[in-house]
């Protein structure tokens, strides 16, 4: 398969995703916007099917699987979001699933992904190569790998969010995601610019988990130590090598949030709009809150990417 990934793609993903992803509300809150000085639009991808965006990518890829190649199964890593979504995918087209997990990924995320069906197989993320476990499953399977962002269905999946918070909100200055492993905000950035050239794209990520931002400074990939941030789903230690070269060509900027900043988005999210965002999913909003973004932006879309979170983590935010 190709590595290009065109905005074409996006909107065949539209057609194919539509059994297994929703169309997610955009929403606005007084209280930011005062807050942040600017007017800003945020879809809610906290209510999508599994909780987050991860749907979109798992089932565009899922879906295109030949069905002769379905009885050998999927096979993903990740710590949460992907999980599940590959999960509900496989279960969905009726073909088995294993998940690498690490061993310390949150509790909600790894009993959905059960209940979804899947086998897990977990490893620890500060000394095992999730990769190389997922290979040798695959040997033994010969299944399918569904990775987390660094494929171009996956990507092409995930820009539908940014196609469909366009399609809502025809004119803002600045389009806001939040940066792991680059998936979503290369899908979005890539249909973004094409409908709109002149849009500004901004990358947020914790600063405890800021491989992104520096690969953006040195200009070629950075790869960090496995990132101790509360902000699980951003825990990537490199971007992509499909994803970074998309970043570099739309992104503008990668901004970075403090590990208390998104604590207080979350919380402020909470109680003023009254929808729960997990820590990965306020990282967007925090840029906004924190005033990370140029002065002269005035309107923004903003991606809230999930919201799957242990009760027990919320209690203490």
């Amino acid at each position: 398969m190709s590595s290009t990934v065109t905005p074409q793609m996006v909107r065949h993903a539209v057609e194919r995703i539509l059994p297994l992803a929703r169309r997610t509300p955009v929403v606005t809150s007084r209280s930011i916007d005062d807050r942040a000085g600017l007017r800003a639009w945020f879809k809610c991808e906290n209510l999508q099917r599994g909780g987050a965006f991860k749907i979109r990518g798992a089932s565009n890829l899922v879906l295109s699987i030949p069905p002769a190649d379905l009885p050998r199964g999927v096979v993903a890593f990740s710590s949460g979001n992907h999980a599940q979504a590959t999960a509900i995918a496989a279960r969905h087209v009726g073909a088995p699933a294993t998940i690498v997990m690490p061993d310390d990924a949150p509790r909600a995320k790894m009993q959905s992904t059960r209940d979804a069906g899947a086998r897990i197989v977990t490893y620890n993320r500060f000394t095992d190569d999730r990769e190389a476990i997922a290979a040798a499953v695959l040997e033994e399977t010969k299944g399918t790998l569904v990775p987390p962002f660094d494929h171009p269905l996956i990507i092409a999946g995930q820009g539908t969010a940014a196609l469909e918070l366009m399609e809502d909100v025809p004119e803002f200055d600045a389009l806001v995601v939040c940066v792991g492993g680059g998936g979503l905000i290369s899908g979005c950035a890539t249909i973004a610019k094409s409908i709109r050239p002149g849009i500004r794209i901004f990358g947020v990520e914790p600063e405890l988990a800021n491989d992104t931002y520096l690969s953006c400074a040195s200009g070629e990939r950075v790869t960090i130590a496995s990132p101790d941030t509360i902000a699980d789903g951003l825990r990537a230690p490199a971007p992509g090598k499909l994803t970074f070269p998309i970043i570099q060509q739309h992104v503008e900027q990668i901004l970075l949030v403090t590990e208390d900043e998104i604590r207080a988005t979350m919380r402020f999210i909470l109680e003023r709009m009254k929808i729960l965002v997990e820590p990965s999913g306020a990282v967007a909003a925090a840029a906004l809150l924190f005033g990370k973004l140029p002065r002269d932006v005035r309107t923004a879309g903003v991606i809230i990417s999930g919201g799957n979170v242990d009760v027990e983590f919320l209690a203490t935010v």
